[in-house]
């Protein structure tokens, strides 16, 4: 009973919003859910999810950690772990992320290259591995790809555009059932070593666009403020980040006006390259 029971309001939930299931390949960091997803211009570990471009301005390795309860539901909870690792010809990412419950669980399997051309251009790929499992019908898993380039014109501005699944992969062949295209175009400018701005546009191509707004202050050297809106549904988002040396701790939030809040939390690590090393 209790089973049919969570069934029914985890099905209720994913008809009545764009923001539950884990194929509409929302953001991942706590960061970024700090500033209502407004992500597809920044760049750390994250960006192995967010635009692989990125990755090509990461330079230290990196690994994360992150957690999102969507709704205060542990059956809607995402799961997710990132790890950028540079080469002397750009830098590597790795992404794992489970998403549901026992019932209904979404897996994505990620592995990007990001290079940058020059301090104002990068470009990166990922290939995907997305596995859906639905109780009493079995599993089901297809590839995938997703794409993003990041441009600096000027000294303090970064526009990032990002593609996933341009091949509209198909999950099952019944009701001709697909995951979903989505693109994001997006920009972030700093107004000061203290101060910057993110905006940006998401579009699946079945739905329609959703606007994202949010900013990040910095009073002191370990302490971030951030806050954000979106549409499409409304969402009112608020973080705050503490930098401890390598180490950075992220908390989030976000608040929809009919389901309520979700709450993020993300641990992020820097290690020691090996050129630092090197030039100890």
């Amino acid at each position: 009973m209790m089973k049919k029971y969570l069934l029914f309001i985890f099905q209720f939930i994913i008809f009545n919003s764009q923001f539950v299931i884990a194929s509409d390949n929302s953001p991942f960091g706590a960061r970024s859910s700090g500033m209502a997803n407004a992500s597809v211009s920044l760049a750390d570990v994250w960006s192995v999810q967010n635009n692989q471009a990125g990755l090509g301005f990461v330079r230290d390795i990196s690994a994360g950690v992150y957690y999102d309860n969507r709704f205060l539901l542990n059956e809607l909870s995402m799961r997710a772990g990132a790890f950028a690792f540079p080469v002397k010809g750009g830098t590597f990412g790795l992404c794992i992320s489970n998403f549901g419950y026992s019932l209904y669980s979404e897996n994505k399997y990620g592995l990007a290259f990001g290079k940058s051309f020059g301090d104002k251009l990068s470009a990166g790929i990922q290939m995907d591995y997305l596995s859906t499992k639905i109780s009493e019908y079995g599993t089901k898993s297809v590839p995938a790809a997703e794409f993003g380039i990041m441009a600096k014109p000027l000294k303090n501005l970064t526009i990032g555009v990002h593609i996933f699944n341009p091949t509209k992969a198909k999950l099952v062949s019944y009701n001709d059932e697909r995951i979903p295209t989505i693109l994001r175009l997006g920009l972030n400018y700093k107004f000061s070593e203290k101060v910057f701005l993110a905006g940006e546009t998401e579009k699946d191509i079945d739905q329609k666009a959703i606007m994202k707004v949010g900013f990040e202050y910095c009073p002191i050297k370990e302490l971030y403020l951030r806050a954000g809106i979106a549409t499409n549904p409304s969402l009112s988002c608020f973080g705050i980040g503490v930098a401890l040396k390598k180490l950075r701790i992220d908390f989030s939030t976000t608040y929809h006006s009919v389901l309520g809040l979700s709450p993020q939390i993300g641990l992020n690590y820097i290690f020691e390259t090996k050129a630092k090393k090197e030039s100890n």
